[in-house]
């Protein structure tokens, strides 16, 4: 039996013919954001579908969102069309990792203000007292301990740090480090009490929003560490802030804001957050950039063609989203 499926947003020819490279002989390919009818596809991909979209083919049966996240918008649309399955790809986990990592090591050492120091030729920070933080022996807490989580928990071990997360189902089998504790979100306050490092990962949902918080931020002991590479909305801004400002946390990196740009002529003028973080010398900051990579297209068309192959087989298609949950 052949499958069909629809690309609404097709990629580069030479990226698309990598894809379908790594497919079954029984996947037949269609792309266009005009769908012809009658529609026969059994699987659209697409990020931000529309009803006309979803109601094009009486075949369809799954929905497969290219990237990691879930526009509030299908979402809402999706909850419409309950037959209809909704997948995502997680293609970008390993540079998402690196990007916290890269954020949690700017930060540690303060690198960003000395870089811009030294510019100048100002040697002063080599005669100062050093605010470069030795992360090996301190406890990370990494809340939201899906595919990136699991890449930095590796990394953060084989660094000496004392790993510890966070995740709503916790499932020993899908994990690759078994030596990692993993506790429930229940157990958040507690586990903030000692935690030096504090890395998030977690998707924007109704239960994620403000999760942490000015009395979460307290919790941590002084001179702790914040890595931001899920959704900024975790994280009070006000809150996250005011820790900055007054010390309580050493340092901050954040690769996701509370304002975005919403037209391309807004992009050189649209302030991250309703705070000047830009103000701090103890934070890093990146414009929501940590999922790419010269290879991000790549792996998405690798990981693409996984999941198709899948269903082309009969067998079960990875990264099922639960609309109820937002991820």
């Amino acid at each position: 039996m052949t499958l069909h499926v629809h690309i609404l947003n097709p990629p580069e020819p030479s990226i698309l013919q990598s894809l379908k490279s790594q497919l079954d002989s029984s996947i037949f390919v269609t792309t266009g954001s005009e769908i012809l009818s009658p529609a026969e596809f059994h699987i659209l991909v697409g990020g931000r579908p529309d009803r006309a979209h979803l109601n094009a083919s009486p075949n369809l049966h799954t929905l497969i969102i290219p990237y990691a996240g879930l526009p509030e918008s299908t979402r809402h649309l999706m909850a419409e069309f309950p037959e209809i399955a909704v997948h995502n790809l997680h293609h970008n986990a390993a540079p998402t990792a690196e990007m916290a990592l890269t954020l949690l090591f700017a930060a540690a050492k303060f690198l960003v203000p000395v870089d811009q120091q030294f510019r100048r030729d100002d040697w002063s920070a080599h005669y100062q007292s050093n605010q470069s933080l030795l992360l090996k022996g301190r406890t990370v807490l990494l809340l939201g301990y899906g595919h990136i989580g699991q890449h930095i928990g590796q990394v953060c071990q084989a660094l000496g740090m004392r790993v510890l997360a966070v995740r709503r189902q916790p499932e020993p089998e899908r994990m690759s480090c078994t030596s990692v504790r993993v506790y429930l979100p229940q157990d958040l306050p507690t586990l903030l009490e000692c935690t030096h490092v504090l890395i998030i990962t977690l998707p924007g949902t109704p239960e994620t929003d403000a999760m942490i918080g000015e009395h979460e931020l307290a919790l941590m002991p002084p001179g702790g560490l914040l890595v931001n590479v899920g959704r900024g909305s975790v994280v009070d801004q006000g809150a996250l802030y005011a820790a900055l400002k007054t010390g309580h946390l050493h340092a901050a990196g954040l690769d996701v804001w509370y304002n975005y740009p919403t037209k391309p002529e807004e992009r050189e003028r649209t302030p991250p957050a309703g705070y000047p973080f830009h103000e701090l010398d103890n934070v890093v900051m990146s414009p929501h950039r940590g999922g790419g990579s010269d290879q991000t297209e790549v792996l998405r068309m690798t990981h693409l063609a996984v999941s198709l192959n899948a269903a082309a087989r009969g067998e079960s298609i990875p990264n099922r989203f639960d609309l109820d949950a937002g991820y």
